[in-house]
C-alpha cells in the first residue's frame, strides 16, 4: 500500500497573511464580504467612538469595490519604531497588529470593537486590491495592495489643509473565498444605521452609485428612538425604561468609562426587538452583556415585589417571567471585550454579567422605588408570567404522571418539571459529579454521573442497549426510548431540554465524548435533529492575574493552549510581566471546584455549550463516516483515514 510522505520538508509554515487566505473561515464569515467590509467601518466608528470622527462614508462603486471613508484623525504614516515599516502598512499587512491592544490610561482607543488584531488585515488577505489614503498633518498619503501584497509603497500626493484629516480605504473583495461576490445592501444598511444609532450625532452616509441612491442616517437621541421606532405604534405595559452609568475614576471595580446605555420597553403583544452592542460591534448571539441586562431587571423587580408584598403564596419569580415582553437596545462598554470568534457574534466577557446587572438593577430599583404606581404595574405583569408558566408545567406533569419509569438512583435530579428550562449534564466519573452536584442550581439543572466510558452503541440493536447499565440509566433520566433515523418519536415526555455532555478537557474526555454522540446519534437522533444535545466545555488551562493599580486581581479561564497564548499576549500588551501571572492547568473535572465549575462550565451566563447539529456534511454522508469511525470491521478504512488526516491533528505535549 502506497504511503504519503512526510519528513522534514513537508512542514509548511505559512507567513504574513497567508494563514487567512489558506483558511478564511477560521477568521471571518465566508457567505459574502459583508464582514471584511464592516471591520473597516468599525475602524471608522472606532474613531467616532473616541471623538474625533463626525462623519462615515460608504460608497457601493460600479466596478463591485467598496470604499469606506472617516474625518477622524488618520492612521499614522511614520514608521514603527520597532518594525521600520510605516504603520499604515503594519496595520492593514500584519495578523495582531493595531493601535486597540494599548489599554492604559492615553493609549490611542480606550474602548474600541476591533481587539483581535486581525481585523482590517483579513481584509486585505481576501480582497485583490486594498486602496488607502490618508489625510493627516497637513498632507495626502497613499498605499496600494495587490492580493495581500504591497503594490505600491507609501507615497506623499501633495499637501491639504491642515484641518482636513482621516482616512480612505477602498475594498475589491476577492470573490474566490466567498460564496457570494456581492454584499447583501439590507445587511449593510442595518449594520450602518446601527452605528448611528449608537454614535449620537455622528452622520453616516452610503451611496450606491450603480442607482444613485443616498441614505443619510444621524440620530441625536439614538437608542430610544430607535427602540421606538422599530416597535411601532404599539402600547406599553409601564413607560420606556432608559438609562445609562460609567465607572467613574475611583470605581474599585471597573476601568474608568466601562459601563452600559440602555433602553427597555415592556409591550403586550406584537414582536420583540432586541439589539445589543460591546464598543459599537453588533452581538446578534448576545452574550454576557444581554445576561447581565437579564439578571439586573429580573432582581430589581424581584426586590420590589418582595419589599412591598406583592408576591402570591406558591409564586416564585424567575429571570423569563420579567424578561418574557421586553424588547431592548442594550450598547455596553467594556475595556478589554473577549468575543466568541473573529466573527464577534457573542460576547464571553464573565466581568460584563456583574457591570451591566449592577448598574441596571440600581437605576431600575431606583425608578421603581421613586414611581411606585408604575413598579406595582410591572411587577404584576412578572406574577401573572409566573403564574402561567407554573399552571403549564402542573398541566404537563398531569400528564406525565401515569406509567413513569422509575428514575436511576444516581441522578441528582433539578426542581423544575418544565423542559424549556431544564437541562442534565452527562458528567464523566463521580468525583466530577460530585462537584457537579454541589456547583449546579438545582431549580433547573440534573447531574447524571457516568462510571468509565459508555459501551461503543454504533452496531449495538436496539433491543440489546438496555442490558448496558450506563445507557439504561441515560434513556430512563432523558425520558426518551431509543429510535432510529426514519422513526416517528413522540419527544412529549423529554424530561430535559438540554442534554449536556460534560467531560474532561483531554483525550479520555474528547474519548468519551465520541461514544456519547455515537449513541445519539444511532439510538436518539431526533434528540440531535431537535437541537436538544448539547457539548459543555471546560477549561484547560486557568490564568491567576495579580492587581494591576486599580484594577483587581482577575482569573482568566482558557479552552485550550491557543486560548492560553492569546491571553497571554494581551497580558503582556498591558504591560503585565511574565513572572507576575500564575498557570494552572486543570488535570480534570473533578480537580475544579463547586464554585470554577459552576462558573466556567455550568452557569448559563459564562459557559461555552455547544449545540450538536448534523453538520456540513449532511445526514447521509455524517452516517458514512460514523461507520468508518467506530464500525468493528472498519479498521483498514481507519487506518487509511489517519494516514490521511493524522498530521491535522493538535498534539499537547
Amino acid at each position: 500500500m502506497a504511503t504519503a510522505r512526510y519528513d522534514e520538508s513537508s512542514v509548511q509554515v505559512l507567513k504574513g497573511l497567508e494563514p487567512v487566505r489558506q483558511r478564511p473561515g477560521m477568521y471571518t464569515r465566508t457567505e459574502n464580504p459583508l464582514h471584511i467590509v464592516q471591520e473597516v467601518i468599525d475602524n471608522a466608528a472606532d474613531e467616532a467612538l473616541a471623538g474625533y470622527c463626525s462623519h462615515i462614508e460608504v460608497t457601493l462603486h460600479k466596478d463591485g469595490s467598496v470604499s469606506v471613508q472617516d474625518d477622524g484623525r488618520g492612521i499614522p504614516v511614520g514608521l514603527h519604531p520597532e518594525e521600520q515599516v510605516p504603520v499604515v502598512e503594519i496595520v492593514f499587512s500584519r495578523l495582531h497588529a493595531g493601535g486597540k491592544f494599548d489599554k492604559q490610561s492615553g493609549g490611542a482607543y480606550a474602548f474600541s470593537g476591533g481587539l483581535h488584531g486581525v481585523g482590517v488585515s483579513v481584509t486585505n488577505a481576501l480582497s485583490k486590491r486594498l486602496e488607502i489614503t490618508v489625510w493627516r498633518d497637513g498632507q495626502a498619503h497613499g498605499l496600494v495592495f495587490a492580493d495581500s501584497h504591497v503594490l505600491e509603497p507609501l507615497t506623499a500626493q501633495g499637501s491639504v489643509p491642515k484641518r482636513k484629516t482621516g482616512t480612505l480605504v477602498r475594498v475589491w473583495p476577492d470573490p474566490v473565498y466567498f460564496d457570494h461576490a456581492s454584499i447583501p445592501l439590507s445587511e449593510l444598511v442595518r449594520v450602518l444605521r446601527s452605528k448611528a444609532v449608537l454614535l449620537d450625532g455622528v452622520k453616516v452616509t452610503l451611496r450606491n452609485e450603480k442607482n444613485g441612491d443616498e441614505q443619510v442616517w444621524q440620530y441625536d437621541n439614538g437608542l430610544r428612538g430607535y427602540l421606538e421606532e422599530a416597535l411601532g405604534e404599539t402600547d406599553f405595559i409601564v413607560p420606556v425604561f432608559e438609562g445609562s452609568q460609567y465607572a467613574g475614576k475611583d470605581d474599585e471595580n471597573y476601568a474608568l468609562g466601562e459601563g452600559a446605555h440602555w433602553v427597555v420597553a415592556w409591550t403586550p403583544e406584537g414582536g420583540i426587538v432586541r439589539e445589543s452592542y460591546v464598543n459599537l460591534i453588533g452581538t446578534p448571539a448576545g452574550g454576557t452583556h444581554e445576561a447581565g441586562l437579564r439578571d439586573g431587571l429580573f432582581q430589581a423587580v424581584k426586590s420590589f415585589s418582595e419589599l412591598h408584598s406583592l408576591l402570591p403564596k406558591g409564586v416564585k419569580l424567575l429571570p423569563e417571567d420579567v424578561f418574557a415582553r421586553a424588547s431592548f437596545m442594550l450598547s455596553a462598554k467594556v475595556l478589554d471585550p473577549q468575543f466568541q470568534g473573529q466573527t464577534k457574534e457573542r460576547l464571553n466577557s464573565r466581568d460584563a454579567v456583574r457591570l451591566v446587572g449592577t448598574y441596571v438593577r440600581h437605576a431600575l430599583e431606583l425608578a421603581l422605588n421613586a414611581d411606585v404606581e408604575t413598579g406595582r404595574k410591572l411587577a404584576e405583569y412578572a406574577i401573572r408570567q409566573a403564574q402561567v408558566r407554573v399552571r403549564s408545567a402542573q398541566k404537563v406533569e398531569k400528564r406525565k404522571s401515569s406509567g413513569v419509569a422509575v428514575l436511576p438512583g444516581k441522578l441528582t435530579d433539578c426542581e423544575s418539571s418544565d423542559n424549556t428550562r431544564t437541562e442534565v449534564f452527562l458528567v464523566e466519573g463521580d468525583s466530577a459529579g460530585g462537584s457537579a452536584k454541589m456547583g449546579r442550581d438545582k431549580a433547573f439543572q440534573a447531574v447524571l454521573p457516568l462510571r468509565g466510558k459508555v459501551l461503543n452503541a454504533w452496531e449495538v440493536e436496539r433491543d440489546r442497549l438496555f442490558a448496558n447499565n450506563e445507557i439504561h440509566d441515560i434513556a430512563v433520566a432523558i425520558g426518551v426510548d431509543p429510535h432510529g433515523l426514519t422513526d416517528e418519536v413522540d419527544l412529549s415526555g423529554l424530561r430535559y431540554g438540554r442534554i449536556c455532555i460534560l467531560s474532561d478537557a483531554d483525550v479520555d474526555g474528547s474519548h468519551i465524548q465520541v461514544l456519547l454522540l455515537t449513541l445519539f446519534f444511532r439510538h436518539f437522533p431526533k434528540l440531535v435533529e431537535a437541537g436538544h444535545v448539547y457539548i459543555a466545555r471546560p477549561p484547560l488551562f486557568r490564568v491567576d492575574v495579580p492587581a494591576q493599580g486599580k484594577r483587581p486581581a482577575r482569573k482568566l479561564y482558557c479552552l485550550d493552549q491557543g486560548e492560553l497564548d492569546a491571553s497571554l499576549d494581551k497580558l503582556r500588551t498591558e504591560g503585565v510581566r511574565d513572572s507576575a501571572w500564575r498557570i494552572s492547568r486543570f488535570k480534570g473535572l473533578g480537580e475544579m471546584s463547586a464554585e470554577q465549575l459552576w462558573e466556567t462550565t455550568m452557569n448559563p451566563d459564562t459557559r461555552r455549550l455547544m449545540r450538536v447539529t448534523w453538520g456540513e456534511l449532511g445526514r447521509d454522508a455524517t452516517v458514512r463516516m460514523f461507520d468508518m469511525l467506530m464500525g468493528k470491521g472498519e479498521s483498514g478504512q481507519r487506518r487509511v483515514w489517519l494516514e490521511e488526516k493524522g498530521n491535522l491533528a493538535e498534539v499537547d505535549v
